[in-house]
């Protein structure tokens, strides 16, 4: 296992990338542990930014490769949407929003001294899909496009890309629909919400990649990867999935063989917990 810094990180050649997902607008609560029933406490730490799967992950794509990420994402015409399209934006993200008629989905992650979180989220999930006025033509030839959120119509309209990786939250039915080989399937094997037999896709994804936190993970076909050696105290494990899968997303896109992607990636969801909130 490594100890490292995100000075560590490699440099990229020049890739084409993309997310196509979802926002949610978190407030972010520290504190010394979850309320028990009739509780009032403190909070330690505060903090709100758009965060959710597609921002998270098009957010740590561009600081990892220092490269303009385009990310598809759905935002309502309320403060919290407007705000987070600013946010995202100066973030260095180029955005392409479908702007609905229906509220920013919300929510709250309490995160306790040893840093792990608990998400409560709140309203709708809004998402980018195929009958939306967006770009989706540009993605043709991109390197790499990791999914969080979009309809199965929006999936196809990404398989022109040399890479596509997705989250099983998308849903195993959209996933069927799409009817189309993802080149890698990444989720956690801890949240049984991120478990999709893979016997329920075809065609099959070209790996399947089931993450374990401090344990590692496995990747099929190919067996378990190592985590990596944290040489710091774990402060917020929000977004580490995330950030796991855009690593994992640039190592492919660049053309890596997948134990290195896999490493790149396990490096990402660490680093993730050296900081309170979804990206520094």
């Amino acid at each position: 296992m490594d100890t490292y810094t995100s000075k560590d990180l490699p440099l990229f050649p020049n890739l084409k990338l993309a997310v196509v997902g979802h926002v949610e607008w978190i407030s972010f609560i520290g504190v010394k542990g979850l309320p028990k029933p009739g509780d009032i406490i403190h909070a330690s730490n505060f903090r709100e930014e758009p965060a959710g799967g597609g921002a998270v992950a098009a957010i740590q794509l561009g600081k990892l490769t220092k490269q303009t990420v385009h990310f598809f994402t759905s935002l309502g015409k309320d403060r919290n949407g407007i705000e987070s399209y600013k946010k995202l934006e100066d973030n260095g993200l180029k955005l392409h929003v479908a702007w609905k008629d229906e509220p920013t989905r919300k929510g709250i992650s309490f995160v306790d001294e040893k840093g792990e979180r608990t998400i409560t989220v709140i309203g709708k999930r809004l998402q980018p899909t195929s009958n939306d006025s967006l770009p989706w033509q540009i993605l043709d030839g991109f390197d790499g496009i990791f999914i969080t959120a979009t309809d199965a119509k929006g999936i196809q309209l990404c398989r022109n890309a040399k890479n596509i990786v997705a989250t099983p939250r998308v849903g195993v039915q959209t996933l069927k629909e799409a009817n189309i080989e993802l080149d890698a399937l990444v989720g956690s094997a801890l949240d049984l919400a991120e478990q999709i037999p893979i016997m329920d896709l075809y065609p099959q994804p070209k790996k399947q990649v089931a993450t374990e936190g401090a344990q590692g993970g496995y990747v099929i076909p190919g067996g378990r990867y190592k985590a990596v050696k944290l040489n710091h105290k774990i402060i917020d494990s929000y977004g580490c999935g995330d950030s796991f899968a855009a690593g994992l997303t640039a190592g492919l896109a660049a053309g890596w063989e997948i134990n290195k992607a896999l490493n790149l990636a396990a490096k990402c969801g660490a680093i993730c917990t050296t900081f309170f909130g979804p990206y520094i």
